[in-house]
Parts: structure tokens; sequence; C-alpha cells
């Protein structure tokens, strides 16, 4: 894959900085070069059960863009990953929706037409570019590490529609993991839930979410957790003090996006990384390592 267009969504360009660093700082170097276009706006995930034909139109006047400019699109965040994959499933199954959609959409001069292909991050990585290509620019293998697996929900369900990887036993992020020399050890919590979508309206329930399952973490002995998700990393990183203090556990558990890890595995500067802007205590990991 030479080419492949950047879909960011909302909360990575406005929040989760580190994330998209990483990405421009990583994927180049592995062959895939990464296009922005104008344009592009909210996925609609967030009013699917408000109105689900606004849903439907958002994201299909999303994919048309990149449609329009002859490319596949990359969404590192799995809500609009999944928003995405949703819009593709309904419409293609729908003659007439899809009709009405791109009545609206002929007013910018596109059209949703459904031909591009869309990757999360996972499996841009793992079968697209695939581990033997990334063993080939490891540098510095992160030897020595447990880290704990989180996939979140959205980029695993529903399993009506295509997701990145199984629903019941995801197994590609531990690969991905193994491929740079790191371990990941099974735990029961692995498919729990961080709490972040329900932390607006009751903030105390998904705090306790977050802090058990860090609890659970540390309890396992894992030196670190790794997402691909902005919304987990969003709770278990930054809110990992409040979550500590809800569940009353004293939290110290490094967080950390893998493809930060894969970029340290290469050799990156943290700081191109965006290391310096986790809030987790990632600084810990360096020190596992020499250890």
């Amino acid at each position: 894959m030479e080419k492949i267009g950047l879909y960011l969504g909302c909360l990575i360009p406005t929040e989760q900085y580190a994330y998209e660093l990483a990405i421009r700082e990583v994927l180049p170097e592995l062959g895939t070069e990464l296009v922005d276009i104008e344009g592009p706006a909210c996925c609609g995930a967030p009013l699917r059960h408000i109105n689900l034909s606004l849903t439907m139109y958002l994201s299909a006047r999303n994919i048309a863009l990149f449609e329009k400019e002859g490319l596949d699109i990359l969404a590192p965040c799995p809500y609009c990953h999944q928003a995405i994959s949703e819009a593709k499933d309904v419409l293609d199954k729908n003659p007439t929706l899809k009709e009405k959609v791109n009545s609206y959409l002929k007013e910018e001069g596109l059209e949703y037409k459904g031909k591009v292909k869309h990757y999360h991050l996972l499996d841009l990585l793992h079968d697209e570019i695939g581990t033997e290509v990334i063993k080939e620019h490891i540098k510095e293998p992160l030897e020595g590490l447990n880290i704990a697996a989180h996939y979140g929900c959205h980029l695993i369900r529903p399993n009506d529609i295509p997701r990145p990887d199984d629903s019941e036993n995801p197994q590609k992020l531990e690969t991905l993991l193994k491929t740079i020399g790191a371990e990941s050890d099974y735990y029961n919590e692995k498919l729990d839930c961080c709490g972040a979508h329900i932390l607006l309206n009751e903030q105390e329930s998904a705090l306790t979410k977050t802090g058990q399952k860090l609890e659970a973490v540390q309890n396992h002995g894992f030196d670190g957790m790794t997402t691909m998700c902005p919304w987990g990393q969003r709770m278990f990183d930054t809110k990992q003090d409040s979550a500590g203090q809800t569940v009353g556990a004293s939290l110290n558990i490094p967080v950390i996006y893998y493809i930060q890890l894969l970029g340290l595995a290469m050799g990156k500067e943290p700081e191109a990384l965006g290391l310096h802007l986790n809030k987790s205590p990632v600084d810990k990991l360096g020190s596992k390592e020499e250890d």
C-alpha cells in the first residue's frame, strides 16, 4: 500500500495529539504515504441514536470525499471506523436510502459509490503492511516487557458488520506486540469496556469501569497497557488518577498507543512519537527495558 487517505475524526486532532504524531512519524517509514484531503467532517457516530439517516449521510459524505480522490481510507479511531463500516453496510444493502443520500451529496458535487476500502490501524498494520515488513524496521526490540492489550468495544463489535478483528477472541494486537519483541499475556478483563461513552452522563460509573480494568492490569503484573483507540487512551491514560480515586486504588500503569511502542522499537525519538503528551508514567517502560 503506497498511499492512503487519513481520516482523523474529531477526538484525535482536538485532544489525542500523540496518536496523530506517532501515526505520521511511523507509517511513512513502513512504506505507507498518508494523504490529507480537504472537507471531512464528523463521522456521525455520536448522532446514531438520535438520527440514523443523518449519521448515514455524514459517513457517506466522508467516504465520497476520499472516493473523489481515488484513495482508500485509514480511520485510526475505532468509533469512526465503525461508523464508516456501518454506513457502507447499510447503504450497499439499501438502494433507496443510497439514492436519497446521494441526492443530498449531489449539491456538493459528490457521490457515494462504496468502492473504496477502509482500514483501522490494527488491520492496516497486521493485514496489509504485515508483520514481516514491520520486523525489518525493528532496531530496538522491546524485550522484557509484558504489555496488556486493550481492544475496546468499537474495534471488534458489533460482529454483524466487518470489524478489524474477531469479537470474541481478538489476537492481532497481541501478534503485533510480539512482532516488536514484547509479550502480552491473556487476562480475564481483556475485552472489558473503558467507560468512555458514559463519561458525560454517568461519570462515576465510567471512571469505575476505567479503574477496575487498570487495577486488574496492575494486579496481573503487566508492565503497561497499550491501545489503538483514542477513547480508551483518554480514559486509561488521561483519567487514570481520577479512576484510581473512584475505585480506591493506587494506580501507576503506563498506558501507551501501540503505534508509539512500534515507533520506539524502530528507534524513533520519544518526542517525535508524542510520548511527552502521555499523562501516565510511560517513562517506567524505559527503565524496565534497562533492567
